[in-house]
């Protein structure tokens, strides 16, 4: 099936979301309101409306690298490096909102950052437009990283 990415890129990065919301939602009313936050964390709904952008930009970026790498050396640890960041994105909402480990949030939010940044470099030695649009995942991921450790420092 040579198009199955189209269908798969999607689903997998809706997959992601759906699974970082279930973990969000259980800490985000009885826990989240009472932490102590800076003033410039952003309200819920920019949260989510970032985050909605950077999956479907992620999985355009990933539909577009298999589009120009498929069949070339370094496909398929790409592709991995796809996946492992959705997971890893994943268990960020589960170690922040569900377990309250703060700590080890800001470890996988630098984690997150980093495959990111592996994403634009191997991706775009294929495709340079799946590399470019990977950048605001970078960007937000960043001040999502900080925020998390100013989170972390005050509670």
């Amino acid at each position: 099936m040579k198009y199955y990415h189209y269908i798969f890129s999607p689903l997998f990065y809706i997959g992601v979301a759906m699974a970082g919301r279930f973990f969000t939602r259980n800490g985000l009313n009885d826990w989240y309101p009472f932490i102590v936050k800076p003033p410039y964390t952003p309200p819920g709904n920019i949260i989510g409306m970032a985050w909605t952008t950077i999956f479907i930009l992620t999985a355009i970026s990933l539909i577009l690298f298999i589009n120009a790498g498929r069949n070339k050396t370094g496909f398929w640890p790409v592709v991995s490096l796809y996946i492992l960041n959705g997971i890893v994105n994943a268990a960020w909402s589960y170690f922040f909102f569900t377990r309250h480990w703060i700590g080890l949030a800001v470890i996988d939010s630098a984690c997150i950052a980093v495959t990111v940044l592996l994403m634009i470099i191997f991706a775009g030695k294929h495709s340079r437009p799946s590399a470019i649009l990977l950048f605001p995942y970078l960007g937000w991921v960043s001040f999502a990283t900080f925020l998390t450790y100013v989170i972390y420092r005050s509670n």
